[in-house]
């Protein structure tokens, strides 16, 4: 099953070859600007609204997306799109509260807000948060499950696989953010024409094993019929996946702490708008958030028919393991294996499009954490901007070395998705409590920042692992209930802090926030109102 043809080797060297071009092209037009920290890390000022929507997706679309979702789609149905809806309204709130408040200050990373704010105790225990999650989560995960489904459709063994993402990944991140920038709007264009390629054949080939021959649209009703309980963006209580997604908790508690963490108070993604002024950061965002809502289409849909196949006897060797064990992460792995020479080759190019570009952008928002807020910070207070790009491009090698040595331990995971929304929520929480407070409540003190910023672990892994240890006397609360619990405890934590001993009156931890930052255009505004729209639509038709 795992071949390619000479069509598909053509097709992925074409892709490598344009990527590869590209990427030169852009790093010898601003050569010199890339001895600049700023213009390493950040682009500053380099960046159009269109790559800087592309750059925010090509960064957060991955491997986890293309074979974790899809089993999820398999495993859960529709309902785990709520990942991507919600995202595309959580990027409005982002675009109107969060990226005024940083473009104002001058922030340039997430920890340097938590020093501004706070202290550069809350800041460097922050990064070191981030540096761990991003490198032993995110970029682990991501080379994980893009070797897993590469090697799976490829001739090419696991660990070559590996070696090979880490590798291509490397020499495009060294080029600095403007490289990635340019780059991702090509990948994204790559991965979203390989995904609808995906999800066309899915389609196709379950309307013509009905009888109906390759109609996709008889595909997507047979799809709702054969699988009714797989349409349903709300589970109630009785539903066996409740734990992983609990009822309204994904439209107003978990999942929206969830997303705001992430899109607002992330480097890896907030990274991509610090170096634009704020209309072109905010139509970029707004841009983001449109290609947001299509990710279901290319990631969920094939997922779903597989389940639909799956149960009419198809695939039935293909969706086991050596066990015998049902393993949902197959599903897409499988379905690209159908596809014809050169189809394949697309394919193929879109997940590797996805993998690189998500890698890359983690593993620069790593160097840049690691470079401006601990190398020059603690080790080389007065490093030349040279040495700051040079240690930068070093750290992106060590962190991805890392990531590839340590990537084959996830081997024994069901749904990768899953376990990554859940792990990364231990940290977001606390994560969001401290920004939110930091930028919306003067009183907040550098002494609940830092309670915040020690808490979030800990308060997360006690309600996980409570109802183990008590035997089941402490309730077991879904993942997403308990990041709103460990939120509202961490808010009230460091409000009652920031009550009992207010900061000094000449206290310096200010940042600057004013009603006129928030004011948006019309073409935003109607941006906005279509969006939302669109996911009221989405969810009244699919409660």
């Amino acid at each position: 099953m795992n071949k390619l043809q000479t069509a598909d080797y053509i097709v992925f060297f074409i892709y490598f070859i344009a990527v590869s071009s590209y990427g030169y092209y852009i790093y010898h037009k601003k050569k010199s600007a890339t001895t600049s920290s700023k213009d390493f890390f950040l682009a500053e000022g380099s960046l159009t609204w269109w790559a800087i929507g592309a750059s925010l997706i090509a960064s957060n679309i991955s491997a986890e997306h293309f074979i974790g979702m899809s089993g999820s789609g398999f495993a859960l149905g529709l309902a785990i799109s709520t990942y991507e809806w919600m995202a595309a309204a959580t990027l409005i709130i982002v675009a109107v509260f969060f990226l005024p408040v940083y473009l104002k200050n001058k922030i340039f990373t997430m920890p340097q807000f938590l020093a501004k704010r706070y202290s550069d105790t809350v800041s460097t225990i922050m990064a070191v948060i981030w540096l761990l999650v991003y490198v032993f989560v995110n970029l682990t995960s991501i080379i994980y499950l893009g070797a897993l489904a590469i090697s799976s459709i490829a001739p090419i063994g696991f660990e070559w696989c590996v070696a090979g993402l880490s590798i291509f990944s490397i020499v495009v991140t060294l080029g600095g953010m403007k490289v990635i920038g340019y780059t991702d709007v090509f990948q994204v264009l790559v991965l979203i024409i390989g995904g609808l390629v995906t999800t066309y054949l899915a389609l196709a080939l379950l309307s013509e094993q009905f009888g109906f021959g390759k109609d996709i649209f008889k595909g997507l009703s047979i799809l709702q019929k054969e699988a009714p309980g797989h349409f349903h963006m709300i589970f109630d209580k009785t539903n066996p996946h409740y734990k992983e997604l609990p009822g309204m908790s994904v439209l107003i508690g978990g999942m929206l702490i969830n997303n705001l963490a992430y899109w607002g108070c992330n480097q890896y993604i907030v990274q991509r708008a610090l170096g634009a002024d704020l209309k072109t950061a905010r139509k970029g965002i707004l841009f983001a958030a449109f290609l947001k809502m299509l990710v279901p289409v290319i990631a969920v849909l094939p997922g779903i028919a597989m389940y639909v196949m799956h149960n009419n006897g198809m695939f039935q060797k293909e969706m086991v393991d050596a066990a015998g064990t049902i393993k949902p992460d197959h599903a897409y792995p499988t379905l690209m294996n159908l596809l014809p020479a050169g189809l394949k080759g697309i394919a193929l190019a879109a997940l590797t499009a996805a993998i690189v570009a998500s890698l890359a952008g983690k593993a620069n928002s790593i160097s840049t954490i690691f470079s401006l807020d601990i190398y020059k910070k603690y080790f080389n207070k007065n490093a030349t901007e040279r040495k700051l790009v040079l240690t930068g491009r070093w750290v992106v090698i060590i962190a991805m070395l890392i990531a590839a040595i340590v990537a084959p331990a996830l081997k024994s995971l069901d749904q990768a998705y899953q376990f990554i929304q859940e792990y990364v929520g231990f940290f977001s929480p606390g994560v969001l409590a401290i920004f939110l407070l930091g930028m919306f409540w003067k009183k907040t003190t550098a002494a609940a920042g830092l309670f915040g910023a020690l808490l979030t672990v800990p308060i997360s892994t006690l309600l996980k692992f409570l109802p183990l240890w008590t035997g089941g006397a402490f309730p077991d609360y879904p993942f997403l209930d308990r990041m709103t619990i460990a939120f509202l405890a961490i808010v009230i934590i460091m409000v009652a802090i920031s009550l009992i001993k207010p900061k000094p009156v000449n206290d310096t931890h200010i940042i600057e926030v004013d009603q006129s930052m928030f004011k948006v255009s019309p073409g935003f505004i109607i941006g906005s109102f279509i969006i939302s729209g669109i996911l009221i639509a989405l969810y009244t038709v699919f409660w």
